[in-house]
């Protein structure tokens, strides 16, 4: 088995044409929350760091000067350029990089951004201290993640079942571990916003091995009624869905 990095690049050319369609990825409602907490000026460099497909980079080229998307997975980036020459935005440019080793000088952008990505990193730590590397000081930082409650039981079953879900997943981080690392790498966090998303249990299971399929389906199954009830785990217009946990954060460099 390689490393969360490899195994995303191959998960992800794999998969990339799917998150261009997401509408989780492209929710319209979540984007605009970030250009929001990112609160962009026109006259500003914006980078987006994980980018995939392209969605957050191109949420933020209309009101900035100027946005670049790294991703470490060339299909992905394919897939971003596509998007970007459909909506006709010129101040977007995307290219191939680590998280944890942006080509870019100290203090090159006044915001950074990083969405539905962090818990893919192998080290969560030196991709922060890079992205507070990137920002001018009073640049913003603006996260949007998958998360987990602050209750042990539940937090390590979704951790699981992100895992077989996608091998490449590293960790979901609770709000109050993402305060933690943001302090460690020196960054203030002044929004840590958790939301939860009621989602069928397909989400999980879609593009799965088989055998991890039956995991997901057999944890679920076993799970006691407090945790089902934690879960909301419930039949919704014919099939079966459970909540997921994220957060929204904006942090400074001061």
């Amino acid at each position: 088995m390689g490393t969360p990095e490899r195994l995303a690049q191959h998960l992800f050319s794999e998969r990339a044409a799917s998150y261009t369609t997401s509408p989780t990825h492209a929710d319209p409602k979540i984007l605009a929350r970030v250009v929001e907490l990112a609160a962009p000026r026109p006259v500003e460099r914006a980078i987006d760091i994980a980018t995939g497909t392209g969605h957050t980079a191109l949420a933020l080229a209309p009101n900035v000067a100027s946005v670049i998307g790294t991703d470490l997975t060339t299909r992905m980036l394919e897939e971003a350029r596509r998007l970007r020459d459909a909506r006709l935005l010129r101040n977007a440019r995307f290219l191939r990089a680590d998280a944890h080793r942006i080509p870019f000088p100290d203090r090159s952008f006044d915001i950074v951004t990083c969405r539905r990505a962090a818990h893919h990193f192998s080290n969560i730590d030196r991709a922060l201290g890079e992205m507070k590397r990137l920002l001018q000081p009073g640049g913003r930082l603006v996260i949007d993640d998958r998360s987990g409650p602050e209750d042990d039981a539940i937090d390590e079953i979704m951790n699981r079942l992100d895992r077989w879900h996608d091998p490449s997943h590293v960790r979901q981080y609770r709000p109050s571990e993402w305060r933690r690392m943001l302090d460690r790498a020196g960054l203030s966090a002044e929004v840590v916003e958790p939301y939860l998303q009621h989602r069928p249990v397909t989400s999980l299971t879609d593009g799965a091995a088989a055998e991890d399929v039956q995991h997901i389906r057999e944890t679920l199954d076993r799970l006691p009624p407090v945790q089902r009830e934690f879960f909301d785990l419930r039949e919704v217009d014919g099939g079966l869905h459970l909540n997921h946990w994220y957060v929204l954060i904006l942090a400074r460099f001061q």
